[in-house]
């Protein structure tokens, strides 16, 4: 009997090991605590050296978002949270981007600078917090998975909103760029022209083993920990899509974009994903010397260009 009940203790301290480890993988890599916006005169500046650089850029684009006019927005979630967005428009009529910002940001800080490049192309920006980040309601940042979901309400919502004739191009960055690539494997309306994918990964399972390995942590043992967390505490499984997936079923065009000095998301993953993708309109533009995110403040000029010279390859007259 006394082996029995040191079996049952050994099983149950692993049992209890292993559920504290899911617990606190979904804490620190899926949380999202309360959140306070930035008020007037405060920005905020993703943390590193390389986005210090374009501090006065990206005050500026903020400033920019801040003073021009745009109308608020919220939808519902399936699963009942309220989610929000603020309208830029350019002018009536004109091509609408809905852009997705990056993994703990928010649509304020990630793509300010996108609506200047939106209004370069002569297209109007629908900035979108994604749940759990902003002003959007939430707690669980799902990489993408339930994003997913909440993209493609956004597009019914935008084409109820403004009309069947609306042209939309689905944009995002980093997390935003994952989330616009799973819709595009999605059978999508053809109100949706293409999608921007900007620094995107090529799975969850990927980005969060490649940052465990460099935090010194193995991914073989904690990986699988991470997913029971989000299973167990956030309600969804993190292995249900991903955009490497997504792209083998894409038919929509597609330009990737992507800083070839990311170090964060390495620039082999937007090779990769356009090597993937099968539609048969699709193009990789990279941004020499551009680390994460920060494709369009390096090479401004290059990267709208690159984007107006995709739009013709695709036929497209606006």
């Amino acid at each position: 009997m006394t082996g029995l009940w040191i079996t049952l203790g050994v099983m149950g301290f692993l049992t209890l090991a292993v559920l504290v480890t899911a617990y606190i993988c979904y804490r620190r890599m899926l949380y999202s605590p309360p959140r306070r916006m930035p008020g007037p005169g405060e920005y905020e500046i993703p943390d590193g050296d390389i986005y210090e650089f374009f501090r006065e850029d990206m005050v500026a684009w903020t400033n920019m978002i801040r003073a021009y006019p745009y109308k608020e927005y919220s939808i519902q979630s399936f699963d009942g949270l309220t989610l929000r967005a603020k309208f830029y428009e350019l002018e009536p009529g004109a091509p609408i981007e809905l852009m997705f910002h990056g993994y703990r940001g928010n649509a304020e800080r990630d793509l300010s600078g996108g609506v200047e490049r939106a209004f370069k192309l002569g297209h109007s920006a629908l900035l979108i917090d994604h749940r759990a980040a902003g002003y959007s309601d939430g707690h669980v940042i799902t990489f993408g998975i339930l994003e997913k979901r909440d993209a493609l309400a956004w597009v019914d919502f935008a084409i109820r909103e403004f009309g069947e004739n609306a042209r939309l191009v689905l944009t995002g960055i980093s997390m935003g760029a994952a989330t616009v690539m799973m819709v595009a494997g999605t059978p999508l309306p053809p109100q949706i022209k293409y999608v921007l994918a900007d620094c995107g990964y090529t799975s969850p399972k990927e980005i969060i083993s490649k940052v465990m390995r460099e935090m010194k942590l193995p991914p073989s043992l904690l990986y699988p920990c991470a997913t029971l967390g989000a299973r167990l505490f956030g309600g969804f499984n993190l292995n249900e899509d991903s955009p490497l997936e997504s792209m083998a079923r894409c038919t929509v065009p597609v330009v990737f974009a992507h800083g070839d000095t990311d170090d964060f998301v390495p620039y082999d993953m937007s090779v990769r994903l356009h090597e993937a993708c099968i539609s048969p309109k699709k193009k990789l533009v990279t941004i020499h010397g551009a680390g994460h995110g920060l494709a369009f403040p390096v090479g401004r000029e290059e990267y709208v260009n690159a984007l107006a010279e995709f739009k013709r390859e695709c036929g497209f007259d606006f």
